[in-house]
């Protein structure tokens, strides 16, 4: 067995999602189908931003941004799953594999923080609508997407350029549907426990914190919104906030379960399923969950149909 440090040329084996026999295709055309749809919705979403003027404000700008992300994110993994599983191949160049593990935590800890930004935004507007021109400017929004970015790209980078020169040794099997950083740690042959607590610290700060700041923002809007005397507009706040709650806690509480926690507590396929959830079922939910339930949206896609 090799004991020797990693080198460039040497590949990693992914052992893929699809472990399941006759089930293969069958997993394999719902995958490709999520994506199409996640590709189409994002399309589609961000198409209808730009072209319709009604919708250039800081609450579309965001989610552009946001669907802009998704189709990015989930284009990190699905395409090279799908390769693996049509060429009958598993392998993954290590350069590829840490060119992907980059993308994903930059990409990964970008929607994180401009989730926060967007929940943020909706308090603004009708917690303090008279302030929204002020604080909601343009600038004020490019900074907190440049602030996403920025934050994200480096912790990716610190993550990635500590961990692939770790010494790599002994199996190069993966066991996931790509190269995430918790599913690369076993395969470091010293002890690798201290750095796995910075990844939980890191984990609690990208994801903790905004998910906190979202939970707090929905609060006080409800709040705000349960004081109205419009039964009409209770019910449709309160149906409206539940169903971004339902879709940013999914993505929260499955990455936080992943990068929250310490190695001895994961599992490799319980983290594969939790990776389905926030790399691939939420990119096609979110802008579903944004534009169905939203009557600009909606008006401008009729407009643009003619």
């Amino acid at each position: 067995m090799e004991t020797g440090n990693h080198s460039w040329g040497t590949d990693f084996i992914l052992v893929g999602l699809f472990q399941y026999g006759q089930m293969d295709a069958l997993l394999f055309t719902v995958i490709a189908i999520l994506f199409a749809v996640a590709l189409l919705g994002n399309i589609t979403l961000v198409l209808l931003i730009r072209l319709d003027r009604r919708l250039h404000t800081p609450m579309y700008f965001l989610l552009s941004q946001l669907s802009i992300i998704d189709m990015m994110f989930i284009s990190t993994t699905v395409p090279k799953m799908a390769a693996n599983f049509l060429s009958d191949t598993n392998t993954i160049s290590f350069l590829g594999c840490e060119i992907q593990t980059t993308v994903f935590l930059t990409l990964g800890g970008s929607e994180a923080l401009l989730l926060g930004f967007m929940s943020y935004d909706r308090y603004i507007a009708i917690c303090r609508p008279l302030h929204y021109p002020v604080l909601m400017s343009r600038k004020i929004c490019c900074s907190m997407v440049s602030c996403a970015w920025s934050s994200s790209s480096f912790n990716a980078l610190v993550h990635v350029l500590y961990a692939f020169q770790l010494p790599f040794c002994g199996s190069r099997i993966v066991n996931h549907f790509f190269c995430e950083l918790p599913s690369l740690l076993p395969l470091v042959c010293e002890d690798t426990s201290k750095y796995e607590q910075t990844i939980v610290l890191s984990g609690l700060v990208i994801l903790l914190l905004p998910f906190l700041a979202i939970l707090a923002s929905y609060a006080r809007v409800l709040v705000v919104v349960f004081q109205m005397r419009s039964g009409k507009g209770q019910s449709r706040a309160l149906s409206t906030c539940s169903s971004h709650l339902t879709v940013a806690s999914m993505f929260y509480v499955t990455s936080l379960s992943t990068y929250g926690q310490p190695h001895s507590l994961h599992s490799p396929s319980r983290d594969k399923v939790l990776a389905v959830f926030y790399s691939i079922v939420t990119p096609v939910l979110n802008p579903f969950i944004y534009s169905l339930r939203n009557k600009e949206v909606m008006g401008a896609l009729r407009r643009q149909l003619g």
